[in-house]
């Protein structure tokens, strides 16, 4: 087969045309790598070799840019790379990154967990939950939830005096309340437990007269 013409495309692309019909779009980095040119023969292990280091080098270049806005997990970038280069390429990738220790599910399992158990205050069930969505292991998230989780009834309390401070005003305050903890993964018994405790507290620090 002759490579009748390379034509420039945007985005650093290059199209060849082989035996006057389009073939595909190449990286240019990885043609130019190639010594491959406009006059040159070609066979279809090599273009096809050809192809497969261009979506190599491309897979690439698109995962180190979704890494520069924020870590990912390895399945986050399959989800991200599948549909724009196969499967197989996608995985390869992600493999390298990995070896590049560019992409670690277990230290991005930690610092999203920290997150989600201490700053958003999301229950061990929902961490658990948010954690395996983003294609983290169970058994690693639960590991590492267990370091983490703090006392729910502390978090509980610790959300009633900050986001819904007003939860003792009546019962559809009280109500919202539940439903806004219900969400963030805490159960009925820990929720209505550290409620009670908050009124028991709290109706003992009027006794006290202070």
């Amino acid at each position: 087969m002759l490579i009748t013409a390379v034509e420039e495309r945007r985005h650093g692309l290059s199209a060849l045309i082989v035996d006057g019909e389009y073939a595909f779009c190449v990286d240019t980095v990885t043609l130019v790598s190639s010594g491959f040119g406009a006059g040159d023969t070609i066979s279809d292990e090599q273009l096809l070799s050809l192809k497969e280091a261009s979506d190599l080098h491309r897979a690439k270049e698109k995962a180190l840019y979704l890494l520069e806005y924020r870590p990912r997990t390895e399945q986050e970038l399959m989800e991200k790379l599948c549909p724009l280069f196969g499967e197989k390429t996608a995985a390869k990738t992600v493999e390298r990154l990995r070896e590049l220790r560019l992409v670690d599910d277990e230290a991005y399992a930690r610092d999203h967990a920290r997150t989600l158990l201490l700053t958003k205050h999301f229950s061990a069930r929902r961490a658990l939950f948010e954690l395996m969505k983003k294609g983290i292991e169970k058994e690693l998230a639960e590991e590492i939830i267990a370091e983490i989780e703090p006392d729910p009834a502390e978090q509980i309390r610790a959300l009633l005096q900050s986001r819904y401070r007003r939860w003792q005003q009546d019962e559809k305050a009280r109500q919202r309340a539940i439903n806004g903890l219900k969400s963030m993964g805490f159960s009925w018994y820990d929720i209505t437990d550290a409620m009670n405790g908050a009124d028991y507290e709290e109706e003992g620090f009027e006794e006290d007269g202070c």
